[in-house]
């Protein structure tokens, strides 16, 4: 027999063992929300429910694996739970049994994300669209639009005004497209993981029959993580609950923040008012951080108004207040959290107990650059090293032509982006324009032989090159800025879902450069930054940089935010978005409570190649300065219009762009 009462904390053991009807569990961070789940499953099955009458639904695989495993343990090791596992997973099993309805075969095939493309890829094709004469959206931005709008049951229209307004004059060959991929995976009795979702659904509402098989045989049903569910899953929730009404739902609104992924927050926020009967549980004991950190994570998200009150209590003692540091640069920003992390590590915290969190990749920037030139190992996640993505390389072909007009793998990385040129154009134009000696096209000089079609993308080509020769004494950020205004801008939004983010990371780099002393020497210090990461010595422990998103329900014992700053945390696209600052909020909460004992946020007032940041960010200013330790010098709160600066704040010294190569 298991003792619930030793194991459980009230707040737990009041969810396991009255938890019948509609119920919603407000699990805050750190509270024990699986222990909740898995006791709660184990009290069932040891009040005689039987395995199969209970439905219990999850986010991951892993969460899947672990709660199993914790009920295989609790129960002895007899229980298995047939109907456990993630969305995706079950609606698969269940289309398995039922796929003739839809008139799928029981044998259908499901598409991986790749396969998926390559199907939208021959929809394209088939539409008598060739993405090197027109500019189109690409396979995988049409693979996104189209996913988001099954997930979120809304119209391709809807969500290109959204994300795509670009795209909206072309929302009917979009429609068609959409139907057209639809149609194939019919005829090829395959499905997308969509469809696992979407079908499901379908089943349900269409068949009476399927519907109150399934009514009847979960007795009972525990959906985990229940903020992150779309409006698909929360109807099928709602369906297979209908007659038992044994439905069990655990989640955090202060921790919704997947909405771009179609995620709704009102799935869990209107949840009494779907359910009129339901109980309301709240998990506030947390095990995880100091109360320090805490204090200052309740006093964060209080000023969000549409959310479930709740405040987060330690069982932890105090420790020390988390730390608040401004800078004038993120140069500056980013030696200071090396220092500190060589510090800890002194101190005996392992590496892999540090992690470095941010809002959006391109903020890591100069930590990278800091770290590499330490010899710090680090474990990035939620991205690719921000010299090794692909749009950075893509600025850097640019103006590596412009420094070297012989460079042939710069040329065929740019020639290869512009409509028209495939790899036979490559070479023509690699004959006629690189390889002649002095070169009069570049010159603007004579014309170069190519085929009509080839000429848009060259010419288009030729625009951006005679701006950027004809810019004279500027900047190398401003020489990347000319790029960013130029077509490369539209053909970033043609191929990649995160245009805007990638866009941010090319003014990160424009910042960067613009500290450089000619463009010779800014390309010089690119490529040996992207070359550091061969010369780090390669170690099994590092410390963790990670976007937010990413550090979503992990913990270490030191955290650092970053660049919480104004127009970057929130991120001011956010800013325009129906309830976008909420969720901006709810990020940095989540932040804040991945940190268990030491807790670090920084902002710098200028990046540290030149780039205005506008100060601390405003959820900064939002914070009672009693919960944190302010540095002694620079600009950490505000008052309405007022900032408060310390008196005497010491001016920080700054550095010349190349002295880290004079370092190596």
């Amino acid at each position: 027999m298991i003792n619930f009462g030793n194991d459980l904390n009230q707040e737990q053991l009041d969810v396991v063992k009255n938890g019948n009807g509609p119920c919603l569990v407000l699990a805050g961070a750190g509270s024990g929300k699986t222990r909740t789940i898995t006791y709660r499953v184990a009290y069932l099955l040891e009040q005689g429910v039987r395995p199969e009458n209970i439905l219990l639904v999850t986010f991951t695989n892993k969460a899947a694996h672990e709660m199993i495993e914790r009920v295989r343990v609790l129960t002895g090791g007899e229980v298995l739970l047939p109907w456990s596992g993630t969305f995706h997973h079950i609606g698969y099993r269940i289309l398995k049994k039922y796929a003739t309805f839809l008139g799928y075969k029981n044998n259908f095939t499901v598409l991986d994300a790749d396969d998926s493309l390559n199907l939208i890829k021959q929809c394209l094709k088939e539409e008598g669209i060739d993405r090197k004469e027109k500019r189109f959206p690409s396979p995988a931005v049409l693979q996104s639009i189209i996913s988001f709008a099954r997930n979120a049951e809304t119209t391709i229209e809807d969500v290109l005004d959204l994300k795509h307004q670009h795209f909206l004059a072309i929302a009917d060959v979009i429609n068609h497209i959409a139907d057209n991929y639809e149609k194939k995976k019919k005829a090829g009795n395959v499905t997308d993981f969509d469809d696992l979702l979407v079908n499901w659904l379908r089943i349900l509402q269409q068949s009476e029959k399927i519907r109150e098989k399934h009514q009847d045989q979960f007795h009972y049903i525990l959906v985990d993580e229940y903020q992150d569910t779309n409006k698909i899953q929360a109807s099928i929730i709602k369906i297979l609950a209908d007659k038992h009404r044994n439905l069990l739902v655990v989640g955090d609104d202060a921790q919704s923040i997947y909405s771009f992924r179609a995620a709704d927050i009102k799935n869990i926020l209107d949840f009494e008012q779907e359910y009129k009967d339901a109980k309301i549980f709240k998990l506030e004991t947390n095990y995880r951080s100091t109360p320090d950190i805490l204090n200052l994570a309740n006093d964060v998200i209080s000023n969000n108004v549409k959310q479930y009150q709740k405040n987060l209590k330690s069982v932890l003692e105090k420790f020390t207040k988390p730390e608040i540091q401004s800078f004038d640069e993120q140069s500056d920003e980013a030696k200071y959290i090396a220092d500190r992390i060589e510090e800890l590590i002194g101190e005996r915290i392992e590496p892999e107990k540090i992690a470095v969190l941010f809002r959006a990749t391109h903020h890591s920037q100069a930590l990278e650059m800091e770290l590499m030139k330490r010899r710090i190992a680090y474990d990035y996640r939620g991205g690719i090293r921000f010299f090794e993505r692909a749009h950075i390389k893509d600025a850097l072909a640019y103006l590596r032509i412009l420094n070297n007009e012989t460079d042939e793998i710069a040329w065929r990385r740019v020639l290869r982006m512009q409509v028209g040129i495939g790899d036979v154009t490559v070479d023509a134009i690699l004959r006629q324009v690189v390889r002649p000696h002095p070169n009069p096209l570049l010159q603007g000089e004579g014309n170069v032989d190519l085929p009509a079609r080839a000429m848009v993308g060259w010419n288009d080509f030729m625009q951006v090159y005679d701006k950027l020769k004809n810019a004279r004494d500027v900047k190398a950020g401003d020489l990347i800025r000319i790029v960013m205004e130029s077509k490369y801008a539209e053909y970033l939004e043609n191929e990649y879902p995160d245009y805007r983010e990638r866009l941010q990371d090319m003014e990160q780099l424009a910042n960067f450069a613009d500290k450089a002393q000619d463009l010779n020497s800014f390309l010089a210090e690119s490529t040996l930054q992207e070359g550091f990461r061969n010369t780090v010595p390669s170690y099994n422990e590092k410390i963790v940089l990670s976007t937010i998103h990413q550090a979503k329900g992990l913990e270490w014992d030191a955290v650092f935010i970053i660049n919480v700053s104004n127009g970057q945390f929130p991120n001011e696209r956010a800013l325009r978005e129906s309830e976008g600052l909420d969720e901006e909020r709810r990020l940095f909460y989540v932040a804040i409570t991945r940190a268990k004992k030491h807790l670090h946020i920084t902002y710098s007032t200028v990046s540290s190649f030149g780039g205005f940041q506008g100060g601390p960010s405003m959820f900064l200013e939002e914070i009672n300065r009693e919960l944190v330790d302010m540095d002694e010098g620079g600009c950490v709160f505000g008052d309405g219009d007022v900032v408060y600066v310390k008196e005497d704040a010491p001016v920080k010294k700054r550095t010349g762009f190349l002295s880290s190569i004079d370092e190596l």
